[in-house]
């Protein structure tokens, strides 16, 4: 074996990926990958939970890598919500600034996710509101899809995955079943976009839930539109004035008009709840589109909405955003949070 990198770590190939962990995460296995990390499901002995162990892969390999990086690490550390998910963890085996090339992030392990429920059982209208309930509650800043949300057999929900909420169209070259939940003016880069645009996904979901199957499953970015606009009709003029991209705008004019369609006649057998509430999320002008708390007061939500209980997320700092640092920076930006964190108090070290 290659010479460990710090005291207190053990070394295992998993996946044909090297892991180094501490000594206090046992019985390692790997339970999913993508295309920016691998995560295992883990022992944490000094708790006795199960947990899962998220690797990124080469992170500083680029800009946007590092930056992604640096994102997800700061919303995980900063959220804290009973339906998002929370870092329990993040460490490196590399010794020194110098030497930091990977890190890896502990969290709850939750068995389930969404789209695996979906696709084994018909989910009753009662598990459908309390889900989406939840849902709407822990909307803060995500990339929402079915597969990005866990469910555990209390049906409690918690949404794992924000590391790529930033990301347009252009950069997600692949991921179809991404774009199936995304809002158009993510797709297509119309305008600058708002938190609504993860109303529109949650939309999708619910509409997914209630009928078994994916709203808008379009082959590529083109054909995802045409599957948009048959439903919600073809874009008025006050809208096209608002998209800043006149490219966008000249594309959107010469498109074929199309009226919207009755949302009785393209959800049959939904009652006027549901159907209202779709309507006012599936809305293309992300300024008219409901926001999750009006969301959440909806007649819909009625058995579960308590104002009380629904608080607002804490301000969140993304002034980083507009930063423009070189790949080292963002490693040293992201080396300070990982030394500041303190497991044994994770709350206590959020932002």
């Amino acid at each position: 074996l290659a010479r460990l990198k710090r005291p207190g770590f053990h070394r295992m190939e998993i996946q044909k990926t090297t892991w180094d962990v501490p000594h206090r995460y046992a019985n390692l296995q790997a339970i999913g990958s993508g295309a920016y990390g691998t995560v295992c499901s883990a022992i944490d002995q000094k708790t006795k939970e199960k947990v899962a162990i998220k690797k990124l892969y080469r992170p500083f390999q680029s800009l946007i890598h590092a930056t992604r990086a640096y994102r997800e690490l700061r919303l995980l550390r900063h959220i804290q919500h009973e339906n998002v998910i929370c870092l329990l963890n993040v460490f490196t085996p590399d010794p020194t600034l110098e030497k930091f090339q990977t890190f890896y992030m502990v969290m709850p392990f939750v068995a389930q996710d969404l789209g695996h429920i979906m696709k084994t059982k018909r989910l009753s209208n009662r598990i459908v509101t309390y889900l989406f309930y939840q849902l709407l509650r822990g909307l803060k800043v995500s990339d929402l899809k079915p597969g990005n949300l866990a469910v555990n057999e209390n049906c409690e929900l918690k949404i794992l995955d924000f590391g790529l909420a930033r990301h347009t169209e252009s950069e997600m070259t692949g991921y179809v079943v991404t774009r199936w939940y995304r809002a158009p003016e993510v797709i297509f880069n119309w305008m600058h976009y708002s938190q609504t645009v993860d109303v529109w996904s949650a939309a999708c979901i619910l509409a997914e839930m209630i009928t078994g199957q994916v709203l808008f499953r379009g082959q590529d970015s083109i054909d995802q539109l045409k599957k948009i606009l048959r439903l919600t009709g073809t874009p008025d003029s006050s809208l096209v004035q608002k998209m800043q991209s006149k490219d966008a705008q000249s594309y959107v004019r010469g498109l074929p008009p199309q009226k919207k369609k009755n949302f009785k006649e393209a959800f049959p057998g939904l009652d006027d709840g549901v159907i209202d509430l779709l309507e006012g999320m599936l809305l293309l002008d992300p300024e008219a589109r409901l926001t999750a708390k009006q969301g959440l007061s909806h007649p819909y939500l009625a058995e579960y909405h308590d104002p009380d209980c629904e608080p607002d997320a804490e301000p969140y700092d993304d002034s980083f955003e507009s930063l423009e640092l070189a790949i080292g920076e963002w490693k040293s930006l992201i080396h300070m949070e990982i030394m500041t964190f303190d497991p044994d108090h994770p709350s206590m070290t959020a932002m």
